[in-house]
């Protein structure tokens, strides 16, 4: 199962964007989107960048996925 997580963008300087995971920060490939900018919403996958996403879904995907986690 594959499995593509929400993450807000802190930071980008050309094809790499740090992202904010839950507080944790990363470093994200974002080479297969266009015109991402800091606080965009993005799914990543195995540190890829794959889909732009608004805030609400993000928001309510990370709901999801907590609930199904540590419940």
């Amino acid at each position: 199962m594959c499995l593509a997580i929400p993450v807000k963008v802190v930071k980008v300087k050309g094809a790499l964007a740090e992202v904010d995971m839950s507080g944790v920060k990363r470093q994200a490939d974002i080479r297969f989107l266009e015109h991402i900018k800091p606080g965009d919403y993005i799914l990543l996958h195995a540190g890829f960048a794959i889909e732009k996403i608004d805030e609400k879904e993000a928001r309510e995907t990370l709901k999801l996925l907590k609930d199904v986690y540590y419940e």
